[in-house]
């Protein structure tokens, strides 16, 4: 049997929920999804043993400072999300995705060397376990608009003005308020 580490974070944007393997975040999802998260994680990793911990891969005390401002601190966390080849693909390039910055669909999907495969890119980013960390929140459709997120788009835009808020670019909410068209 698989030992989870498990912890609920209170944020601004309600309760995240982690999960951490072997010091190695594996999970991060909404409060209102618990049951499909643990359903993920025995599809991943057979019977598990949840354990509730403190600060299972040092995630909780990142998210703490990313709330607070330090909207760098997710990045140290070790994340491993598991999925097909062309899904830790994407993957891995939201997290090379710029704090306070955001990128369309099709970019993602040139970036990752699939330009004519922008409904694949689309789903991998849907299916992306870690969120917040590994910032599927940060791509938005080719005519700068929000489009779905798991965790609601309200969430999403909240993501996105904390991030562009707490960047050094001067530009703030301005920013965001632009690129929504708010």
């Amino acid at each position: 049997m698989t030992t989870i580490e498990t912890a609920r974070v209170e944020t601004p944007i309600g309760t995240l929920l982690l999960a951490a393997r072997q010091g190695t975040l594996v999970a991060l999802d909404f409060g209102d999804r618990l049951d499909a998260q643990r359903r993920e994680l025995e599809r991943r990793f057979g019977p598990c043993l949840l354990e509730d911990r403190p600060d299972p891969a040092g995630a909780v005390g990142r998210l703490h400072a990313y709330f607070d401002g330090d909207v760098e601190a997710i990045d140290a966390v070790p994340a491993d999300p598991g999925g097909s080849v062309f899904q830790r693909k994407v993957w891995d390039e939201l997290r090379r995705i710029r704090v306070g910055t955001t990128v369309s669909y099709s970019e993602l999907a040139r970036r990752v060397g699939a330009p004519r495969s922008v409904r694949a890119v689309g789903a991998a980013n849907g299916r992306n376990p870690v969120a917040v960390v590994i910032p599927c929140h940060r791509v938005i459709g080719a005519d700068g608009s929000l489009t779905g997120y798991g965790g609601g788009l309200d969430r999403k835009q909240w993501l996105l003005a904390h991030e562009r808020a707490a960047t050094p670019d001067g530009q703030g909410l301005l920013a965001i308020r632009r690129s929504l068209r708010l």
